[in-house]
């Protein structure tokens, strides 16, 4: 009896054993921990705290792949999960590059998020990134993006012309209507390419001003550009996420909402404040546009929104994906 009791009780720590069999993930991201990866960190530490460590994510910031590359690297299953820019590679994933349009509006954190929730599940973008492979998981959601820049500080938009600015395609799209000019560099070489006068700018939000230091170098700085900002969502390897236990896949997608709250309050309540503290300190000249100011690069917005739909109507219903998203932004 006691021999088949020792039996039976193997048996079933073998199939425990299986049932609850470890799972590993690799997550690829790129410069260090920052407001902008707060959600994929807190992500981690929910599901490994429901799956009481069965589930890990081993988070890289630049050891798996190229920040550019994330999106080849989840097609192939190099690793399960990772995040991008759309803006990197607009040619690669179209449709989400429709968030990154100027809609010349300040939307808090809470609502991007269900802006973005929203485009995300849309059958147009869902078939876009299904060609790489990705299921898009979560948003990373951001403010507004403002200009830090060294020189002369900005009185007037014709200022721009000339004006060697990184930034996001609809940003850019805008500004270079008035003569600024699109100069790639990578996030890691910002300071350093704006020291040397290899860019004599940066568009971003708060967190990347404060983790590339740009207002360690800049002069002035924009407080009300309001011409959109980037989508950088976390994908993850479809085949992956199939292949996930039940238990395990429940932890993931069921730790989604707690890890944007999280993100969302985290961003609100320390990274906005402290990097207006920071340009305060660095006494940098606030430029504020004028309300006549605002009206024009509004109108110049919205010719950037409709060479949008003009651009991709050939490779989906670009109108109806622009609508749909606008519609959201008005709500």
């Amino acid at each position: 009896m006691k021999k088949a009791a020792l039996i039976t009780a193997l048996a079933a720590t073998f199939v425990t054993g299986e049932l609850y069999a470890a799972t590993e993930w690799n997550v690829s991201t790129w410069g260090k921990r920052r407001a902008f990866t707060e959600n994929i960190e807190k992500l981690a530490e929910l599901v490994a705290q429901k799956t009481n460590g069965e589930f890990k994510m081993n988070i890289s910031y630049g050891g798996l792949s190229k920040p550019k590359e994330n999106l080849d690297g989840i097609s192939i299953g190099a690793f399960e999960m990772a995040q991008f820019c759309g803006f990197y590679h607009k040619q690669k994933n179209p449709t989400i590059t429709v968030t990154e349009l100027p809609f010349s509006r300040d939307v808090t954190l809470t609502r991007m998020t269900e802006i973005y929730n929203e485009v995300f599940k849309h059958p147009i973008v869902v078939k876009d990134l299904a060609r790489w492979n990705a299921t898009l998981l979560m948003p990373t959601p951001m403010p507004q993006y403002n200009i830090v820049s060294k020189g002369e500080p900005l009185k007037q938009l014709v200022d721009f012309k000339g004006l060697r600015v990184r930034g996001p395609g609809g940003i850019m799209g805008v500004l270079g209507k008035i003569g600024a000019v699109k100069t790639g560099v990578p996030f890691t070489e910002v300071r350093q390419s704006m020291d040397s006068g290899v860019i004599d700018a940066a568009s971003f939000a708060p967190h990347a001003h404060l983790s590339t230091n740009s207002y360690k170098v800049g002069t002035w700085a924009t407080t009300n550009l309001n011409l959109g900002t980037a989508n950088c969502p976390v994908i993850v390897n479809t085949d992956a996420l199939n292949a996930l236990p039940e238990e395990h896949k429940a932890a993931l997608l069921g730790s989604v909402d707690e890890a944007m709250a999280y993100y969302v309050k985290n961003y609100d309540e320390n990274t906005t404040g402290k990097y207006e503290k920071a340009i305060k300190e660095a006494g940098l000249v606030h430029v504020t546009f004028t309300p006549e100011q605002t009206a024009e690069l509004n109108e110049l917005a919205e010719s950037v929104r409709q060479e949008w739909i003009k651009e991709n109507s050939k490779e989906f219903d670009s109108k109806a994906l622009y609508d749909f998203t606008a519609a959201l932004f008005t709500r």
